[in-house]
């Protein structure tokens, strides 16, 4: 079940698009969360076990251990926060959280046709006790080549 809040959801591009002899080659799912529980957001633990779980639950490969590290302050719009990624067959997944200012954002890019890009808003609403998102999805490589060339 959602948690209470707005959301916002934004299909970008239409899926059939594509012209003869090209298909669409993935989808990129962005995510933008906030008043977030901050707790949450620096906890490296949650977000290691967030990258492990989700492309498993996704059936996605993971072809690299999940990477999360702690950042500074860098400049006035980053007050410092966690970033974590793994690499998987299918291309990646994605976190940098901003826990002074209740705030993520997350990156799922996949060379598949489709991504349950509600039940992953479910999950990452549920994680980080997120009150607010804005989802953008964009279809990929709207021209790929059906075949080798």
């Amino acid at each position: 079940m959602p948690l209470a809040g707005s959301f916002a959801y934004i299909e970008m591009v239409e899926r059939d698009q594509t012209h003869p002899g090209f298909e669409t080659f993935g989808v990129h799912m962005m995510l933008d969360g906030y008043d977030a529980d901050p707790v949450r957001l620096a906890d490296k633990a949650l977000i290691a076990q967030l990258l492990h779980r989700i492309p498993a639950e996704l059936g996605m490969h993971t072809i690299a251990p999940a990477q999360v590290v702690e950042v500074g302050p860098k400049n006035r719009k980053d007050p410092g926060g966690l970033s974590g990624v793994v690499m998987i067959a299918e291309s990646h997944l994605s976190f940098h959280t901003f826990p002074a200012r209740r705030f993520l954002t997350a990156d799922l890019y996949t060379c598949q046709n489709d991504l349950e890009t509600g039940r992953i808003t479910l999950m990452l609403q549920e994680a980080f006790a997120m009150r607010d998102v804005d989802v953008h999805v964009q279809r990929r490589g709207l021209r790929f080549p059906r075949a080798n060339l």
